[in-house]
């Protein structure tokens, strides 16, 4: 499978107009211009990146579907971007920069060495800076194969479709993108994809997912810590804390 391949199985599955569709080269120039602060995440982007699509413009005139703005958010656009990595890539920094570097709304597929990957990164103006724009977070799922996927996977795919998204603008268009990666990921501690657009359910499982996730990391710490503890009397406490932590993370498993 190539990435293109897989980028193209995600945009069948989109089932975007074709007057959405742009399918322009982007040049790596203006992503090292605009997105890397740093000389580092210049070299990452010009060692990492193999290809830079602008694959749709979801826009009013494009998908007939109005847009939002306010004091803080502009879904006036979403861009659907594709991105093919090196197999050395810094994939997860350079799917930051990607979002940081285009401030309108993006749903970013990126393809390596490890299948294909889905984010959004929800955006919002920075206060007293005009002009400025403040990725809040970066939400991915990845390790996809869309040409022969798992059953988690397929529902996922298949649910991205823009036919299934609510449409009272794009904002809603794009949250809705957010709730099914943030679904899949629950699916894979769970078994179970169930994605909703119902405002309480997405914020329950988001709030859950990240104190799962926080849980993890804490579990993971003490075990490391455990692991070097010389002192059999504390590395016995330590195992009780991370047992203790077991049992919350089993209960957040529920709410997933």
């Amino acid at each position: 499978m190539t990435g293109m391949a897989a980028v193209a199985a995600i945009m069948t599955a989109l089932d975007l107009p074709p007057g959405a569709r742009v399918d322009a080269r982007v040049p790596k120039k203006m992503l090292v211009e605009q997105g890397a602060p740093t000389s580092a995440d210049k070299r990452a982007i010009q060692d990492g990146v193999e290809e830079l699509q602008w694959l749709a413009a979801l826009k009013p005139n494009t998908v007939a579907i109005p847009a939002f703005t306010d004091e803080a958010h502009d879904y006036s656009e979403i861009a659907v971007i594709a991105a093919i990595f090196r197999a050395d890539a810094r994939a997860t920094r350079l799917t930051e920069l990607i979002h940081r570097a285009i401030p309108y709304p993006v749903l970013l597929l990126t393809a390596g060495s490890g299948g294909i990957s889905v984010s959004v990164a929800p955006k919002r103006a920075a206060q007293n800076e005009g002009g400025k724009i403040v990725v809040e977070r970066v939400v991915a799922v990845g390790e996809l194969d869309p040409l022969a996927p798992q059953d988690l996977d397929r529902a996922f795919v298949a649910s991205l479709a823009l036919k299934s998204q609510p449409s009272r603008d794009l904002s809603t268009v794009f949250n809705g993108w957010l709730a099914r990666i943030e679904a899949l990921a629950a699916a894979r501690l769970s078994g179970a994809y169930s994605p909703s657009d119902d405002g309480q359910a997405v914020e329950r499982r988001r709030a859950a997912l990240e104190a799962y996730g926080a849980l993890a990391r804490d579990i993971a710490g003490l075990r490391a810590k455990a692991a070097r503890e010389k002192r059999l009397n504390r590395r016995v406490d330590l195992n009780i804390e991370i047992q203790r932590l077991e049992q919350a993370l089993a209960a957040h498993k529920q709410d997933l």
